[in-house]
């Protein structure tokens, strides 16, 4: 897959391949978010941004190689452009 052409989750940030896609209430693929965040039309849990921040940092520091205070970062910086977290 082209890097450009990857799916990230629009709540957690998780790069997406085919078996990562949630889905819809009417059974069809969900193009946002990951089945983690979100499983038939709705997200799994109550959460805030700042939530997911604490809880997303970690395993992506693990992931990535990075420090979690460079993980988490990243993640200030990028959560707030999703979907799921827009104002």
């Amino acid at each position: 897959m082209n890097p450009e052409d990857m799916k990230f989750c629009q709540s957690c940030g998780m790069p997406m391949s085919d078996e990562h896609f949630a889905s819809e209430k009417d059974g069809s693929k969900s193009e946002d978010y990951c089945k983690y965040c979100y499983l038939d039309g709705e997200f799994t849990s109550d959460i805030t941004m700042e939530e997911m921040i604490d809880y997303s940092a970690p395993k992506a520091a693990e992931v990535t190689g990075m420090s979690e205070d460079e993980a988490r970062k990243m993640c200030a910086e990028m959560f707030p452009k999703l979907k799921r977290w827009m104002k």
